[in-house]
């Protein structure tokens, strides 16, 4: 399969400045929080490579998909027949499955 492009959705921003800010409070180092945000930007950019490598969520939206990072945070997302869209990013203080079916 070609790579897919990789888009974020509006809440997807907000998700990642959430937690910029929470690495950022609780490590009291803007470098940290810096990395940390750059490699939750870089495993994003690799779902591109394999679409369909995230454990399907059907239960909580219509081709919804999840796969970890670093096992402190969710990466949820669909795939389009041109692109991957990451949805939403959840740490892993947040119970994602309970906010998503409240939806």
């Amino acid at each position: 399969m070609e790579r897919l492009s990789v888009e974020y959705r509006p809440q997807t921003v907000d998700d990642i400045e959430q937690i910029f800010k929470y690495v950022l409070e609780t490590s009291f180092d803007v470098v940290t929080a810096v990395r940390f945000t750059d490699r939750l930007f870089e495993r994003c950019e690799k779902i591109g490579d394999a679409p369909f490598g995230g454990i399907s969520r059907e239960d909580l939206g219509p081709g919804i998909r999840v796969v970890p990072f670093e096992r402190k945070a969710g990466i949820l997302y669909v795939v389009s027949d041109q692109a991957v869209w990451i949805t939403n990013i959840f740490s892993g203080r947040r119970d994602y499955e309970a906010l998503l079916r409240d939806r």
